[in-house]
């Protein structure tokens, strides 16, 4: 039942990151039950309960904890509605609330020092056209590396990413991306069809491969902070919120379903203001 399940997010186009996630969580669970000769779908509540009891007197970190609940909430949310239970025994448990981390932005300078890479060097246009994308439409690296010239529209400043659980949306690209991207074209004379940033196989850079990438050019523009693709998103959302304070707005661009997880930002900013603050008020400065 849990390669059914698994198979089923494949064919919902679930990200291949959560497929891996979920395949980890339930092989414990399916390890656990085992152990206890228990079957893994006829699982009732308090079995349930125990094995994540279990799991958290291993001292897995809360994230990985609520992340394990989830996997369970979902492959029984399955089961019923294949008709496989009747109800599903993780509706009602509740995972530790893991510690709420702010995400690592760069400041505007620091963003733009880091998309003006020469274009000079071996790959100097690719790499500008890249971190350039980056900043400007705030997409995920798999959407990135997904991207497609048929999905750019250079004259209209726009580009449609496909997203999580297969779904696509348009965001703006500014003008220095377009030209960036333009100049890239030129080099490459690469038809619709073809990957924005190919591989040596023609196929899109994968994630890993930009990674790395970024977090070469990264030390070559003498940025300290440790920069990996999701620091430009996250720069681009912050800068975005701070100038418009359009929380809609970024939901939308992000491509999140839930406005919650765009919330997260509104703290960056608020954080911002307060060092403002700190920094400009007579009363607020200690001695």
């Amino acid at each position: 039942m849990v390669d059914a399940f698994l198979q089923s997010l494949v064919q919902r186009h679930a990200s291949l990151h959560t497929i891996d996630a979920y395949r980890r969580d339930l092989a414990s669970l399916s390890a656990w039950c085992a152990t206890h000769d228990y079957d893994v779908c006829a699982l009732d509540s308090e079995q349930l309960r125990a094995f994540m009891a279990d799991e958290r007197r291993r001292a897995l970190a809360a994230k990985s904890l609520q992340r394990r609940l989830s996997a369970c909430r979902s492959f029984y949310a399955w089961l019923v509605r294949n008709g496989h239970r009747a109800a599903n025994p993780a509706a009602a448990l509740r995972a530790p609330k893991a510690p709420r981390r702010l995400p690592q932005v760069l400041d505007p300078d620091e963003a733009n020092a880091l998309v003006e890479v020469p274009t000079d060097a071996p790959l100097g246009v690719r790499d500008r056209a890249l971190l350039e994308t980056f900043y400007s439409s705030g997409a995920r690296v798999s959407e990135l590396c997904g991207l497609k010239w048929g999905d750019v529209q250079l004259a209209e400043g726009l580009v449609q990413v496909l997203g999580k659980g297969g779904k696509t949306r348009i965001v703006p690209l500014g003008s220095h991306a377009c030209a960036a991207l333009a100049a890239w074209r030129r080099e490459t004379d690469a038809t619709r069809d073809a990957f924005v940033f190919p591989g040596r196989n023609g196929r899109g850079l994968t994630t890993r491969a930009v990674q790395l990438r970024v977090k070469l050019l990264a030390q070559r523009q003498g940025l300290a902070k440790d920069v990996h693709p999701h620091v430009l998103r996250h720069s681009f959302a912050s800068h975005i919120l701070e100038s418009s304070g359009d929380l809609r707005g970024v939901q939308e661009l992000l491509g999140h379903a839930d406005i919650a997880t765009t919330q997260i930002y509104t703290h960056l900013d608020y954080q911002h203001l307060a060092k403002v603050y700190d920094a400009a008020h007579p009363r607020a400065k200690r001695k």
